[in-house]
């Protein structure tokens, strides 16, 4: 067991085991002037007890001090700066780089997906989402789905992704081109704005319109969808997928 719990205090004891316990954490219950077995990295305590313990790695019990315990536990460090950078696409990339170094990476299932991205934030308290501004109509399905979470008001980073893609000569290519994408835009800077200032769109022209007819065409081999569907597409408020299906079901009914 990596953890002990040092105190006489009843309730920040029960807070700690309670959290330790939800977190699947094992750990040692000892009492000031107690021996720290040898296998322990870190030890909890209350304020009365912080001063009494000589210890190198000490967390005070109190709101929030699980996270402090797994940036232990996990080996990560106290970063001045942590980015949470994302290339959008059809499976965007996801990186996290924090003080211009790579700590993991993610391709996520498509622009909803989006419950990583908040997984993500709770990992790194203090982190800041960065994003492209290219593959518009998925990076507004993403920038839908994380409104509805974080709020239209939240703040991001939109960086200028151009040249941010490499060419990759092998089978995985894209997954790979998704990921250094997503890196190479946590290294950017960008400009601070906030979800619902990106979200103001204009009214998609024509020429979206069509391409976005031709790509359903391209997509399904022998479906176009409607302009209706496409326009609802060109704003982000379904996906292509989406729209696809809705059409098939329209054939099926108008054929019945």
């Amino acid at each position: 067991m990596r953890v002990a719990v040092i105190t006489r205090d009843a309730r920040a004891y029960y807070q700690a085991v309670n959290t330790l316990k939800k977190y699947g954490i094992g750990f040692h219950s000892l009492t000031p002037g107690d021996k720290i077995p040898f296998d322990v990295e870190v030890v909890l305590v209350d304020e009365i007890t912080f001063k009494q313990v000589d210890f190198p790695v000490k967390i005070l019990i109190g709101e929030g001090f699980i996270d402090e315990l797994l940036a232990v536990l996990e080996g990560r460090e106290r970063f001045n700066r942590v980015y949470i950078a994302i290339d959008p696409g059809e499976r965007p990339g996801v990186s996290v780089i924090a003080d211009n170094r790579v700590l993991e990476v993610h391709r996520l299932k498509g622009p909803k997906d989006v419950e990583p991205i908040l997984e993500l934030l709770k990992k790194y308290p203090g982190a800041r989402i960065k994003i492209g501004h290219g593959a518009k109509r998925q990076r507004v399905l993403m920038l839908k789905a994380l409104g509805q979470l974080l709020g239209y008001d939240y703040h991001l980073i939109l960086v200028n992704e151009s040249g941010t893609t490499p060419r990759v000569g092998d089978t995985e290519s894209k997954g790979v081109q998704d990921i250094v994408a997503a890196i190479n835009i946590g290294l950017r800077q960008g400009r601070e704005v906030s979800i619902g200032e990106l979200l103001d769109l204009r009214e998609p022209t024509k020429r979206e319109i069509d391409d976005i007819k031709k790509r359903s065409r391209e997509l399904s081999g022998n479906i176009t969808i409607s302009s209706d569907l496409a326009r609802e597409v060109a704003l982000g408020n379904i996906t292509l997928e989406e729209a696809l299906e809705r059409q098939r079901r329209k054939s099926k009914l108008g054929g019945q």
